[in-house]
């Protein structure tokens, strides 16, 4: 394809008092489905992590140092993002982290060993971690005023994928292939793209400078100076939503089967009902990120979660409980893309580094929340310990009432 020029394709300018509009052009695309690919890795990795500790033999929390090196390579990423971007580009670094979560994928595929599958799961987080990032910041740089809504979008676009992914390693599982030749989908899905999409250019440069799409980033320099007090309070509501996020991820099932008398087989299809709460939130949040001002709309966002809290918190009963998980997933279903969207507009004009801390917190936020909550349950139980989740929503409410106006509208 040819280079698409930055006139054509960013969202068109609008007035702060008139929704935003997204225009779907070929790069977009191009970083919807590359972020898809990622989000396969993500839930086809979940859904075979337990399979995976079977053939292992070892505990749970050996099998879930795996979950902890998919937060080694989010540090990992965000250390070497600024470095690659500056040296290749946005596009060569999205296309790097590809390839790279495609190769630790075929190597987890491949072996058995412990410290085998952990530096396999490193790899690919590294990779998949860079091609989110980097791709959100070129969501929010080529969308202007509708990155909010684009980053929206790319995600309930990614947690569909990862659905259909979580069902294909299952269905893998039962078959005469075995679930890690489901895992092949990823590398598989890499190359695909780069047979088809490889010669799409996706903006190297912000929005409104004025150059062609693929131009060299070090000829844009960002800003000078440290970040301002805004930049930092936006990246610990980041770390608060995504904490809460896993939180979730990790012992809802677990709860649920405590307060329910459910086997652990059964309670495992809570998370069925809070990622259809994702995806559906996603859908609706891209459309309401292009009428609302992403602030209000992420302390609404929190209070919806903490609301589908509280119900599964309280229920004893199967219906309740996987309402409560719904609603909540409706809520966290944008909690990230707008605390995204809030750390890169605070970030000051320097986008790609934004992206880069975020990844490091992202990534910090998956390494210790679940762990406190399971240190907490150990002690007092995992009713008493989910309480952290309200408290996360709390702190992270606190951070948007006083993290001011990132930029305008917010």
């Amino acid at each position: 394809m040819e280079c698409f020029q930055a006139e054509d394709s960013v969202s068109p300018p609008a007035s702060p008092t008139t929704p935003a509009r997204l225009v779907r052009d070929g790069p977009t695309w191009l970083i919807y489905l590359q972020i898809s690919t990622s989000a396969a890795f993500l839930y086809g990795l979940s859904a075979a992590i337990p399979l995976l500790r079977i053939e292992q033999k070892v505990s749970q929390a050996v099998a879930g140092l795996h979950g902890t090196a998919i937060a080694v390579g989010a540090v990992v990423s965000g250390l070497a993002i600024p470095w690659l971007v500056s040296r290749l580009g946005r596009r060569r670094t999205i296309w790097l982290g590809l390839l790279l979560m495609g190769a630790g994928v075929a190597l987890l595929a491949a072996v058995t060993p412990v410290p085998a599958t952990l530096s396999a799961v490193a790899l690919a987080g590294t990779g998949s971690s860079i091609t989110l990032y980097v791709g959100m910041s070129v969501l929010s740089d080529h969308h202007g005023r509708a990155g909010a809504a684009a980053i929206n979008e790319a995600n309930a676009v990614a947690v569909t994928v990862g659905i259909g992914m979580s069902y294909l390693v299952s269905l893998a599982a039962a078959g005469p292939l075995g679930w890690r030749a489901a895992l092949l989908v990823t590398p598989l899905a890499t190359l695909a793209l780069i047979a088809l999409m490889g010669r799409v250019r996706v903006p190297d440069t912000p929005a409104g400078t004025g150059g062609t799409i693929g131009a060299p980033l070090k000829a844009h320099p960002p800003p000078a100076g440290p970040y301002g007090t805004r930049f930092h309070i936006a990246c610990a509501v980041l770390f608060c939503v995504v904490a809460a996020e896993f939180l979730f991820n990790f012992f809802a099932a677990k709860l649920l089967a405590d307060q329910t008398g459910m086997t652990a087989a059964v309670a495992a299809t809570a998370l069925t009902a809070f990622t259809a709460g994702i995806a559906t939130g996603r859908f609706a949040g891209g459309r309401l990120a292009l009428r609302a001002a992403p602030a209000p709309l992420l302390a609404a966002a929190l209070v919806v979660t903490c609301a589908g809290w509280a119900v599964f918190w309280l229920s004893t009963h199967p219906v309740p409980s996987y309402a409560g998980l719904a609603l909540s997933g409706a809520g966290v279903a944008m909690l990230f893309p707008l605390g995204l969207s809030r750390v890169i507009a605070a970030s000051g004009g320097r986008p790609d580094q934004a992206s880069a801390a975020a990844s490091i917190w992202a990534g910090v936020a998956v390494g210790t929340g679940p762990f406190a909550l399971g240190a907490l349950a150990d002690a007092f139980g995992t009713r008493t310990a989910f309480l952290l989740v309200p408290l996360l929503i709390t702190l992270a409410l606190t951070g948007v009432a006083f993290g001011g106006r990132s930029h305008p509208g917010t």
